[in-house]
């Protein structure tokens, strides 16, 4: 498979922000953006933590879905764990290996399984929406992948909107008001009540951080049209966290 990561720690973003999860983090990326900080490049090894919590990795050949289920069973049973997230690069470029290792692990482990996606695979998003039970969407703006993906995002949304969702959206300098808007304008014609995360981007190569006046304005300006915007950092990175 192309598993490159398998750890237990901390969600650092979003709704579920500080719950326990064990993290599957699979290679390859559909999209390509600017603010990205992830290495999602196939490798013929993947880095499995020692044991839950401990930071420290072991690298073994790239493992099959009946090891990726052991091991993940394993850490749940070390920590009670939330839920499994499958994370990435976009997981949903797995969809078969995430079916198959929910599939099997929700006989054995009372865990909820999590699904973080950039929103543009509604297709493969079909085929996982029975094992799946959280779906964290990204928005991405046109100013962080150089396309519109927002009718693409709009499917998904159409998809998704039956399961635990929340959409993310990373602000940089360089966002505009105009793609902002536009992002909530869809999410809003999808339902109101869907949670709206607004990320601060955390500065990478040429991504600079928005100003903060900049990231209370865009909240305001999105409470006029939906009904729970929260402004969410990664948390992750201030603790020097998994």
């Amino acid at each position: 498979m192309n598993v490159i990561e398998i750890f237990s720690s901390a969600q650092g973003e979003g709704k579920y922000i500080g719950c326990r999860q064990v993290f599957v983090r699979l290679a390859g990326c559909n999209l390509n953006c600017a603010y990205c900080d992830t290495n999602f490049s196939r490798a013929d090894f993947c880095n499995v933590e020692t044991a839950a919590g401990l930071m420290k990795f072991s690298q073994i050949k790239n493992p099959t879905t009946d090891e990726v289920i052991g091991i993940v069973k394993n850490f749940c049973t070390q920590v009670p764990t939330h839920s499994v997230s499958f994370t990435g690069g976009e997981p949903l470029l797995s969809w078969q290996f995430i079916f198959d290792v929910a599939t099997a692990l929700k006989k054995v482990c009372d865990v909820k399984f999590f699904l973080e996606t950039n929103g543009t695979l509604h297709n493969e998003l079909k085929k996982v929406l029975g094992v799946v039970d959280i779906i964290s969407m990204d928005i991405k703006f046109p100013s962080v992948t150089g396309k519109n993906l927002f009718g693409i995002h709009e499917e998904f949304l159409q998809t998704a909107r039956e399961k635990d969702l929340y959409v993310k959206a990373v602000i940089s300098q360089e966002t505009s008001t105009a793609e902002f808007l536009q992002a909530v304008e869809l999410v809003a014609k999808i339902s109101p009540e869907i949670l709206f995360v607004i990320q601060p981007v955390t500065p990478f190569n040429t991504v600079k951080a928005a100003p903060p006046i900049k990231i209370l304005n865009f909240q305001a300006l999105a409470l006029k049209i939906l009904h729970d915007v929260r402004i969410i950092p990664q948390t992750h990175k201030f603790i020097g966290n998994l």
